[in-house]
């Protein structure tokens, strides 16, 4: 994995090797780095680790999940913003199996960095509903799910959120 810095020189590089190849008439090979070069490019905006991680998550292996974002040493310098958003996001859903109060903390900084869609934001809002629900916060969880139930566009969250608007009343 390179730096975000890095993968943008490569990619300026390529792009002016790309110029020169269409200089001698070499019109394919300018073409073909033009879009070597949009590959970078691409991967500065959507890290591959991250991606990667996400594919393991699809399996449910939460294993191989955390191994591809433990290659990922230094978040902050080698992640744009919204990247850093989303390695918290996926840190949240796996630690938070095990140790819940590092699962609050990933799933609040993954919400103050950002995350590109509404219904990522739902899943860690009621995420953190649930971890509000077991340390006794009722009203902290009660806003949480309303906001969850307002990112849901899809309904996607619609059983989940029932169910635990029925546990809160025991509580």
């Amino acid at each position: 994995m390179f730096n975000k810095n890095i993968k943008l020189v490569i990619a300026v590089l390529i792009v002016a090797f790309s110029v020169y190849q269409f200089t001698l008439n070499e019109i394919m090979n300018g073409i073909f780095l033009i879009l070597l070069a949009g590959i970078f490019i691409l991967l500065y905006f959507w890290n591959e680790m991250i991606l990667l991680a996400f594919l393991k998550l699809r399996k449910q292996d939460f294993p191989g999940a955390m191994k591809w974002l433990d290659k990922i040493k230094n978040p902050e310098a080698s992640l744009v913003t919204k990247q850093q958003g989303y390695y918290n996001y996926l840190q949240g859903i796996m630690i938070s199996q095990s140790n819940m109060t590092k699962g609050e903390k990933f799933f609040k900084k993954a919400i103050n960095l950002g995350l590109r869609m509404d219904q990522d934001l739902a899943v860690a809002k009621l995420q953190l509903a649930g971890i509000a629900m077991t340390k006794r916060r009722k009203r902290e969880a009660t806003t949480l799910l309303t906001e969850a139930k307002k990112l849901d566009k899809h309904n996607m969250l619609a059983d989940q959120i029932k169910m635990m608007k029925q546990q809160m009343k025991k509580i």
